[in-house]
């Protein structure tokens, strides 16, 4: 037991047992923004036409204040509404992406996204996190009761895709509180709450796990690549934009053109979670170093609790849930039963994802140099680094 360790609670982080790391139900209309509403409502169809770029460049204004009675909900559903139509300003044409965004648009995505502390791109909180809504309201969030509330070009790949998400973010809050459990137990020195803790969050990653293996129903690797893929791309090594993208009007960039990543998964804070409560370690490679990237891209909150995991080690700073059942492995052999549960379930959904990741980008044949099937939507290579963390994961429990 450490003298010095303070449990941890979900609520200090704003994440619940019931939905981890999603909001409650987020804002589907932005408090007095017409002109915001309407263009994520009509947003769908004027990508369709190639006319987001037209219609945007012929707007005075996009939101010429922001209301000083804005709650954070509506932060959040203007920075979903503005993420997408600047992604859909800068790739509406794929071989002749925008190198620049206009100040109407450009000031008010930064500073809504600074309010928020995020950089001004499409992050997975915008594109998942603060993208559903219920049709019943008083029916739970699952796969036959959320709909999106933004979308590209629509259709049911692109919903399917990202409702999947939203299922597993919901799915990953009792495990979350069992991770939780299970940390604190194994600071307080309570063997049962460790037990408890880890059994917890192996049945939500048995959850997790099946919805993932879900995807394949109702998005098409073919669809999603060409479809939905090309427009969450971000402008960090880009091959078409290799500088970046210019926010015009936007003075705290000094007219230089910003390079941030693309949507990716790898901004969810779950895995990472999983990753430091159960004290998996990676060795150092390019993907480690775009993870911790990627923590930028992430609400401020849910780094924090992600932070926290990670100082939750034990007098001799190693990790404080796996050094405390690998301590009594002989002594209390169910702590150990379960906690190499949680392990084989955290990497049979790595290994879930690495098949994704080949079938619905390596596989496909690149149809244009905006969207390569080499690298992956936040600009790294992937399927070898995905690989190798894929074999830390199981290495935690082997020898």
């Amino acid at each position: 037991m450490r003298s010095t360790f303070r449990p941890l609670s979900l609520l200090d982080f704003e994440i619940s047992p019931e939905q981890g790391f999603l909001p409650q139900d987020p804002r589907e209309q932005i408090t007095g923004c017409t002109p915001l509403n309407e263009l994520g409502h009509a947003l769908p169809k004027l990508l369709s036409a190639r006319m987001v770029r037209p219609f945007i460049d012929g707007q005075r204004a996009l939101l010429p204040s922001i209301p000083s009675s804005w709650q954070e909900q509506d932060y959040r559903a203007a920075m979903r509404i503005l993420s997408f139509a600047g992604h859909a300003y800068v790739w509406e044409s794929p071989d002749h992406p925008a190198a620049s965004l206009p100040v109407q648009l450009a000031q008010p995505w930064y500073e809504v996204a600074q309010w928020l502390g995020r950089p001004p791109v499409l992050s997975y909180a915008s594109y998942a996190l603060d993208n559903w809504r219920r049709l019943e309201t008083s029916k739970p969030i699952a796969l036959d009761n959320i709909v999106l509330l933004q979308n590209f070009l629509g259709g049911l790949d692109e919903e399917w895709f990202v409702v999947v998400h939203v299922q597993i973010e919901r799915q990953a809050g009792s495990g979350l509180a069992g991770l939780v459990q299970a940390v604190n137990g194994a600071g307080l020195d309570r063997g049962a709450d460790v037990l408890t803790g880890l059994r917890a969050l192996a049945s939500a990653q048995a959850e997790m796990r099946d919805t993932l293996l879900r995807m394949k129903e109702r998005c098409d690797p073919y669809v999603y690549y060409t479809r939905v893929r090309p427009y969450i791309h971000g402008w960090k090594n880009s091959p078409t934009l290799t500088e970046g993208l210019f926010y015009s009007g936007v003075a705290a960039y000094g007219g230089r053109p910003q390079p941030f990543r693309g949507e990716t998964g790898a901004q969810s804070s779950i895995v990472p979670c999983l990753d430091a409560g159960l004290g998996i370690s990676h060795a150092p490679d390019p993907l480690t170093v775009y993870l911790q990237e990627m923590r930028d891209y992430m609400p401020p909150r849910h780094r924090a609790f992600l932070h926290s995991l990670e100082q939750a080690v034990d007098d001799r700073a190693r990790p404080l849930l796996s050094g405390y059942v690998r301590r009594r492995k002989a002594q209390s052999p169910d702590l150990w039963t379960a906690y190499c549960a949680c392990i084989d379930l955290l990497a049979q959904f790595r290994e879930i994802h690495v098949g994704y990741a080949d079938s619905y980008i390596h596989r496909q044949h690149q149809s244009h140099e905006s969207n390569p099937t080499a690298v992956g939507t936040g600009g790294t290579p992937f399927m070898a680094y995905l690989q190798k963390h894929l074999d830390e994961t199981k290495q935690a429990i082997e020898g």
